[in-house]
């Protein structure tokens, strides 16, 4: 018993002083957003503001401010598109054993492993050729392609834990491949686009190469206007803290909302039976 609760203090301590260094820069962002320009040095980064203010987030939300609009334009319905396109792609694939499905989905997984880099050019050209270069219509469009193989993963390994005996009720009932899809799978299917769209909104708001080889100014999200506030001559800390901290606070509101569920959707997809 004695030797138990050693071990279970040690883990604990570890677990505290890991919390502690991850959670260290998002301190010195915090504090340093909250500092007046003339106050933020490298000798007192660690050091409460003793004078906090909110002068730096307005003039943050001042340069971000369209882009966040941008950004929300583009990952709410990247996020919706590709999650619905990845459930159809996995019922298909978990519950009608048709021939050739393990192959498709081994190719459908395949562009998981494709570098966002090596298709850039090509990209570019298609989305000029189509019309569609310089606007957050094409922007949804790449990621909803590109978020395909994920969610179809996601999705197809949660669906496999529905049992097959329900399926087979409602064919009995005369329920069709739809039909079975819209009452049966759907009404099933919370916890896995919880999984789908916290995966999916995170990865579209954070992606940075799309973002800024495809469009240009004014229809930028807000990870490469962030970017462009970093990348001025003169930096002003202040500022740019408050821009990083505004720019994380939409994904940070989506887990803490929805974190919960999202561990329980990815267990519901991990343990069969």
């Amino acid at each position: 018993m004695v030797v138990h609760r050693i071990n279970q203090t040690l883990v604990y301590m570890v677990l505290i002083i890991a919390a502690i260094l991850y959670l260290l820069p998002v301190y010195l962002v915090l504090v340093t957003s909250l500092k007046s320009n003339a106050s933020v040095s490298l000798a007192h980064m660690w050091n409460i503001p003793l004078h906090p203010g909110f002068a730096s987030l307005r003039a943050a939300w001042a340069q971000l401010g369209p882009n966040f609009g941008n950004s929300f334009y583009l990952a709410i319905p990247a996020t919706l598109l590709s999650s619905a396109l990845g459930a159809v792609n996995g019922y298909a694939l978990s519950k009608w054993h048709f021939r050739g499905a393990n192959v498709l989905f081994f190719i459908i997984l395949m562009g998981l492993f494709i570098p966002y880099q090596s298709v850039l050019i090509p990209l570019l050209r298609v989305m000029d050729t189509i019309g569609l270069y310089n606007s957050i219509p094409g922007l949804i469009i790449v990621h909803t392609v590109y978020g395909i193989p994920i969610t179809t993963l996601i999705f197809r390994n949660f669906y496999a834990n529905i049992p097959d005996d329900v399926l087979e009720a409602a064919k009995i009932d005369g329920t069709g491949y739809w039909g079975i899809f819209r009452y049966v799978i759907l009404p099933l299917s919370v916890s896995g686009f919880v999984v789908s769209a916290i995966w999916q909104f995170t990865q579209i708001w954070n992606n940075f190469l799309f973002a800024v080889a495809l469009t240009n100014p004014p229809h930028q999200p807000v990870t490469v206007a962030l970017v462009n506030i970093a990348g001025s001559q003169t930096i002003q800390w202040n500022v740019q803290m408050a821009s990083a901290l505004l720019v994380s606070i939409p994904t940070l509101v989506v887990y803490i909302v929805l974190g919960k569920y999202f561990v329980r959707g990815l267990l519901a997809g991990a343990v069969k039976g």
